[in-house]
């Protein structure tokens, strides 16, 4: 009798201790997300099931280009693409992205450049016609959707706070044949 006793409290310890580390890895390291929209085709897919590292952001800060997860004002959590940092200048004009002054090319566009034939990927605009100041802010994110024409990215909710940004995200897991490392 004390044996099973001792058995069955030894699995209730091992039940709770892998309870709390799965809560723990979940809540501040790695979280599942899924891609709700087609705002980030062709990179993305609607329903695509992802990974969100959490503790990239703990230790160091976002790159221009990285694909982050964030709380949008509609409290939604956005998947989207970083296209400036705090102090950046951003502008686009004939389909191609300017930051501060300087061109850079988007080959996740290209698939989508290749089919549009009435008109740009990306409408052409100035940051300070978006949020009404010339530099992405301190603490703040310029955000956009790969399918630039239908996100509804930091063009329409402006720019993103940092303690609003949950990790990034590059590692899609589910569906099997789509299993990929995405950047």
């Amino acid at each position: 009798m004390a044996k099973s006793k001792n058995e069955l409290w030894e699995w209730t310890k091992a039940l709770i201790i892998a309870v709390l580390l799965a809560a723990i890895i979940r809540y501040f390291l790695f979280a599942p997300i899924v891609v709700d929209g087609l705002s980030m085709m062709p990179t993305l897919r609607d329903q695509d099931r992802m990974i969100v590292n959490k503790f990239s952001y703990q230790i160091g800060e976002p790159e221009r280009f990285d694909i982050i997860v964030f709380h949008a004002p509609e409290d939604k959590d956005y998947i989207k693409r970083v296209i400036g940092l705090p102090g950046d200048k951003i502008e686009y004009k004939d389909d191609t992205l300017y930051v501060n002054g300087k061109a850079y090319e988007e080959s996740y566009l290209d698939e989508f450049k290749e089919q549009v034939v009435d008109g740009p990927l990306t409408e052409p605009f100035t940051l300070e016609e978006i949020i009404g100041q010339e530099t992405v802010p301190d603490g703040h994110l310029f955000v956009m959707g790969d399918n630039r024409r239908f996100s509804k990215d930091s063009r329409h909710i402006g720019t993103v706070p940092m303690e609003k940004v949950l990790g990034n995200t590059s590692v899609i897991y589910w569906p099997i044949e789509d299993v990929k490392i995405v950047k």
